[in-house]
């Protein structure tokens, strides 16, 4: 789908971070004064100046909004999306249950709403479109995200017994493809989707190490790694059926890891790639660690310097999201609020210009019998994000 800047969407709230690239993200941790992010309002337009002065829209919307308007707009010059996984109450992994109190805990916490609510649609349980999640979170004011999960369970490390990328191309499950694109063509308010999340990630079974990893002579062109084509090709057919329904409200995503797991040069994410023709959105996840045992910690800003590169090569005009970003708590190699603060300042501050928004994966899990073991990516993010939340700007579209 063709993204139009500045287009108005009818239904939603979309939430914009205001950006300077003056001043750094609050030096002294506990100084409010001096840990403000100020807009630089000498370089906007007057009007613009003094709405940001009186905390009135930066957008003002018309009274009135065309029917049907799918579209998703870029950010503002100088703006980017706030987004989040809220947490929810299953098991880790499934990334299924987020409930409106869920969401407004989060939200409260913040300081600031959240442009998109990125879920799972977990077809271990259901195949139809998720319509009653989605509609919450439309009526909430967010974009639904949804992460298209064509996988049996939840568990990672395993080849997939049903939902194979060989049964989804031989079209074992057209009819709940087409079902599921009707449903959200009715819909009829935006939509973000991916499938594939991570895919250059051996956790996953749509990554290549299950598909006939590096070989080349048992499927398709014997230049291209099996693994690779098989899911594009999957990918492809699962956007073509939408296209055939005439869906026109989702924005597809390419979602990749920062780090090719395992790292050959035939599970480099380039080879994923669907091709610029079918994808709107290039999206990453970026941990520091993923749990107080990992005796590694890789900074924000090294894991982007060597992907940001790569993702813009594939395409010279998509968007780039940061899908998932955090650090477990209680890890000796990796202060969590230290490796968030530093996080934030780089993507604030516009060091990436192609990034148009970011979202923090808010989840805790157990990782083994020692709670001291468990892995907390719920930051208390009233310490990083209320410190600049005031100098933010919501950008109202309303009914």
């Amino acid at each position: 789908m063709k993204i139009r800047q500045f287009t108005l969407i009818s239904t939603l709230v979309i939430i914009f971070i205001a950006c300077d690239t003056t001043e750094s993200f609050f030096d002294n941790e506990g100084d409010e004064s001096e840990n403000e992010i100020y807009t630089s309002l000498e370089e906007q337009p007057v009007d613009i100046q003094e709405e940001i002065e009186s905390g009135q829209d930066f957008t003002s919307a018309p009274d009135s909004f065309p029917s049907g308007e799918t579209d998703i707009p870029l950010p503002p010059e100088g703006y980017l999306y706030h987004a989040a996984f809220p947490g929810g109450i299953t098991d880790w992994g499934e990334e299924d249950d987020m409930t409106p109190d869920d969401l407004h805990s989060y939200e409260q916490l913040a300081g600031k709403s959240i442009a998109w609510l990125y879920f799972s649609h977990n077809w271990f349980n259901d195949r139809e479109f998720p319509f009653e999640m989605a509609s919450w979170i439309r009526d909430d004011g967010s974009i639904p995200f949804i992460r298209l999960m064509l996988r049996s369970d939840a568990e990672q490390d395993h080849s997939e017994p049903v939902y194979t990328l060989d049964n989804i191309l031989n079209g074992d499950f057209d009819d709940d493809l087409h079902a599921w694109a009707i449903a959200a063509r009715d819909f009829g308010s935006p939509l973000l989707v991916e499938f594939g999340t991570e895919v250059n990630g051996e956790w996953f079974s749509w990554n290549g190490i299950w598909n006939g990893a590096g070989e080349t002579d048992d499927y398709g062109d014997p230049n291209i790694p099996d693994g690779p084509e098989k899911f594009q090709n999957t990918y492809r057919h699962i956007i073509q059926i939408t296209r055939d329904e005439g869906v026109e409200n989702i924005t597809w995503v390419f979602h990749i890891d920062a780090d090719d797991v395992p790292n050959d040069d035939w599970n480099r994410f380039e080879n994923y790639y669907p091709g610029n023709e079918w994808i709107d959105w290039l999206g990453i996840s970026i941990y520091g660690t993923s749990d107080p045992m990992d005796d590694d910690c890789t900074s924000f800003r090294e894991s982007m310097d060597d992907a940001i590169p790569r993702l813009e090569a594939l395409s010279p005009d998509k968007p780039i999201v940061v899908l998932e970003f955090a650090a477990a708590a209680n890890n000796p190699y990796c202060d969590q609020v230290d490796w968030t603060r530093e996080a934030l300042t780089d993507l604030i501050s516009l060091r990436w210009p192609r990034v148009i928004g970011f979202a923090w994966w808010n989840e805790n899990w157990q990782n083994d019998d020692d709670p001291s073991h468990d892995t907390v990516l719920g930051l208390k993010i009233a310490q990083v994000w209320l410190r600049y939340s005031k100098n933010s700007l919501e950008v109202k579209k309303l009914y």
